[in-house]
């Protein structure tokens, strides 16, 4: 008898119907074992997680604002760390002549997971008599690890893994002026928001009283909107309803008005990192005081890698397409490009800023 033309089988003489499950055209009152055993694609987060425990990661912030705003004491409050050391009180430190960056990096591990963060600051930001064009150096500091990134990427032997120098993110400390921002915030901030992430935050909140920091801070809200300054986490850029529903809430307490401090102190009975003032302490984890927790809880753990993405995906990208076709050469062959290293001046040029407008504008349209 020809094998394809047997009689069926007595599990499968039952007519199927489309309420009948599967398993039960089988014969069978449950489903076969095989059918209610995963195929183990959840085991995809644990490969991550291994991996990342193995390599790390990296996270490089800057921070600018005038000098005595508290800038490296918020940077070691975030990270619980002495990344940044401290001037001392009431010590007279010359200004610089002109705005300098200095970058320092520090290997930070919990857990077991390792994260190597840079910190760069600005001294002399905002401290000249004269601070016409005082951002061109961070612009340009900013662009050149794009620059450098890129070049790593056009070789043709490229490192397995190309060390991440780029900015992901730019905290910017507002004075408490209690007013409203500056022109030179203004221009700078507008200028910033094109190149990288920016999160502005009130500084030393604690010299304003609630009623103050909450009209202060509306008045910077309705300055960046008069002026179309897109700060972090820009609207554009929520992926999905639940992200527009969490950075709709983040969007409407920024500016943060934080404070830092890196000594404990003890109040009731247990030790809180504070200020000490003859009013009493000022807790920095204690959101009735200023709202710290939530500029951590931005940068790191919830929108760090977010922070990450939108650097490499939008920023990085704005700045790689306007450089290619400055090369005037399409990528042939293997996809080399040769394209020559960007001078200084070309990355804070008119003509570049103006690229990098309408390139940022084409993707913000993409996005919407």
């Amino acid at each position: 008898m020809d094998p394809l033309r047997q009689s069926p089988s007595p599990c499968s003489s039952r007519a199927s119907s489309p309420r009948t499950p599967p398993f039960e055209t089988l014969g069978c009152s449950t489903p076969p074992l095989e059918m209610l055993r995963p195929v183990g694609i959840e085991a995809v987060l644990d490969q991550l997680k291994i991996k990342a425990m193995k390599t790390g990661f990296e996270f490089n912030i800057m921070v600018v604002g005038q000098s005595g705003l508290g800038k490296s004491t918020m940077v070691n409050t975030l990270f619980k760390s002495k990344v940044w050391k401290s001037t001392i009180p009431n010590l007279e430190v010359p200004t610089p002549q002109t705005l300098e960056l200095h970058s320092v990096s520090h290997v930070i591990e919990e857990k077991g997971l390792r994260m190597k963060l840079t910190v760069t600051d600005t001294p002399g930001f905002g401290d000249q008599i004269n601070n016409d064009k005082c951002w061109d150096p961070v612009l340009g500091y900013i662009n050149r690890q794009y620059e450098q990134y890129l070049q790593e990427e056009l070789l043709i032997t490229r490192q397995r893994h190309i060390p991440d120098t780029r900015v992901h993110c730019c905290v910017y400390f507002v004075p408490p002026t209690g007013h409203c921002l500056r022109p030179l915030d203004i221009e700078f901030l507008q200028r910033l928001c094109r190149t990288v992430n920016v999160v502005p935050v009130i500084a030393r909140a604690d010299s304003l009283t609630i009623e103050e920091r909450e009209a202060f801070k509306s008045r910077i809200q309705q300055n960046l909107k008069t002026h179309c300054i897109d700060v972090y986490p820009q609207k554009c850029f929520d992926e999905d309803i639940n992200d527009r529903i969490l950075n709709s809430k983040i969007r409407e307490q920024i500016p943060f008005a934080v404070v830092g401090a890196d000594q404990e102190h003890l109040v009731n009975g247990r030790c809180v990192l504070g200020r000490k003032t003859k009013w009493g302490i000022i807790e920095v984890e204690n959101i009735a005081h200023c709202e710290f927790l939530l500029l951590r809880d931005l940068l790191i753990r919830s929108h760090l890698q977010d922070l990450k993405d939108i650097t490499h995906n939008v920023h990085y990208e704005n700045y790689r397409v306007i450089r290619l076709n400055e090369s005037h050469l399409l990528p042939r062959g293997p996809g080399w490009v040769n394209l020559a290293p960007a001078s200084p001046g070309q990355l804070t040029s008119s003509g570049y800023l103006k690229a990098r407008r309408r390139a940022q504008k084409d993707t913000k349209d993409d996005e919407c």
